[in-house]
């Protein structure tokens, strides 16, 4: 008894502060729905007074209208120094494409707001470090063919088109999206490359963003990867509920019924993408059958705080969203400006275990730098052991003794 209770002292004495302690600034908070649909109205009367409901709701008029250039850019904003710079730099800024609506999204009056800081270049992006690297998770090292990264033994990464509709400044592949090379002609060899190795069970479709691929396109190429025997599961990662919900149409949804269990990836930054729009888009796919997850990177000054995530990942739980993932930000060239500290994202993960429900709690992780693959980190939850026990700190910084099981059992 006495040596468990020096432990228990020593444990105590040796431990960090209270995992409940709050870590960050408030950051940008977030709108409601409500305050969202208005500022999207307001951005509708004053910059598309002509659209009618129809034609805004049409994912063919948002891919159209998209916002490519400064010149375009500067009508709806008025741009920053630092902005002003990337658009003027020499070096090559990572493509940029804004639609419409996510557009609407951005408070036009705030320089700081959130999703401009995801989506409007910065003269930051063109400062790379020596950790830098333009495929830090070496994908092209795991890559088969021109499209497939197989690098764990039951899965592969179907890299289905460099297209997105909105391109997000910190982006893992920006090596790729946005160039003219059309990888439609690759499917063939990279479906026979699936079908021959009977060790894959699930096959991951990316990009790009494969919502961004017409309705037959996308029926054809899903009906060719639930065609072959040892695929069990398909998921499909993708942005456009958050940045082109209209994409999300009764045809699309008929050709996603077909297929189960079918899986989407959604990636998600900040509560201020959860418009009406999309709370509409997530919940037809969830009526549709199809299982949603959500992917966040955690972003410097965007989303790394306590309230911006849980007010984030209440919003996906309530449209049937699970929150999956929260990324440490990948070290791509140019997103030092970006990258908080693992140190911050322990605390930040501490502020979200013991104080929302599990299942608000993603699995917060680094995808490892030359190709090792995704590796959970995890706040200091066990805290010391002896020969009898482990000891372990809970959500609100108490400790407590696990017994640790002996091998054999006593008769």
């Amino acid at each position: 008894m006495a040596q468990h209770q020096a432990m228990e002292r020593a444990v105590v004495d040796d431990a960090e502060p209270p995992l409940l302690t709050a870590y960050g600034r408030p950051g940008c908070p977030p709108n409601p729905p409500s305050a969202l649909d208005g500022r999207i109205e307001t951005f509708r009367n004053t910059w598309y007074p002509d659209t009618s409901d129809a034609q805004w709701d049409n994912w063919h008029f948002q891919l159209s209208h998209r916002i490519t250039t400064v010149e375009e850019l500067s009508r709806f904003l008025t741009l920053t120094e630092e902005e002003q710079a990337a658009f003027a730099s020499p070096d090559s800024l990572l493509s940029f494409a804004i639609t419409p609506h996510y557009l609407s999204l951005i408070d036009p009056t705030d320089p700081s707001d959130a999703l401009r800081a995801c989506v409007v270049p910065t003269i930051a992006e063109t400062f790379h470090s020596e950790d830098e690297s333009d495929d830090p998770l070496g994908e092209g090292e795991d890559s088969h063919l021109r499209c497939i990264v197989h690098r764990y033994p039951d899965r592969v990464l179907f890299l289905t088109t460099n297209f997105c509709s909105t391109y997000c400044r910190y982006c893992t592949r920006s090596r790729m999206v946005g160039h003219s090379e059309a990888l439609t002609f690759h499917w063939q060899k990279a479906i026979d490359y699936i079908a021959s190795h009977p060790e894959i069970r699930d096959v991951v479709v990316s990009g790009g963003d494969p919502l961004t691929l017409s309705d037959e396109v996308l029926d054809s190429l899903l009906a060719s990867l639930y065609a072959i025997p040892h695929v069990e599961m398909v998921r499909i990662g993708t942005k456009v509920p958050m940045v082109m919900p209209q994409r999300i149409t009764e045809g699309l949804l008929s050709v996603l019924r077909r297929y189960k269990p079918l899986y989407m990836s959604v990636h998600a930054t900040h509560p201020n993408e959860l418009s009406s729009r999309s709370i509409k888009a997530f919940n037809d796919l969830a009526d549709s059958g199809v299982v949603l997850g959500s992917q966040t990177v955690l972003l410097k000054g965007i989303n790394d705080s306590p309230e911006i995530l849980r007010s984030l990942f209440h919003g996906l739980l309530k449209v049937r969203v699970k929150p999956y993932y929260l990324f440490q930000c990948d070290p791509i060239s140019g997103s030092e400006h970006f990258r908080t500290t693992v140190d911050k994202g322990k605390a930040l993960m501490a502020t979200l275990r013991g104080f929302t429900s599990g299942y608000a709690v993603p699995q917060y992780v680094i995808d490892t730098p030359g190709g090792g693959g995704k590796v959970p980190i995890l706040p200091a939850y066990e805290v010391g052991e002896d020969d009898t026990a482990l000891y372990l700190r809970n959500w609100e910084g108490n400790i407590y003794r696990y017994p640790t099981a002996r091998e054999a059992f006593p008769c």
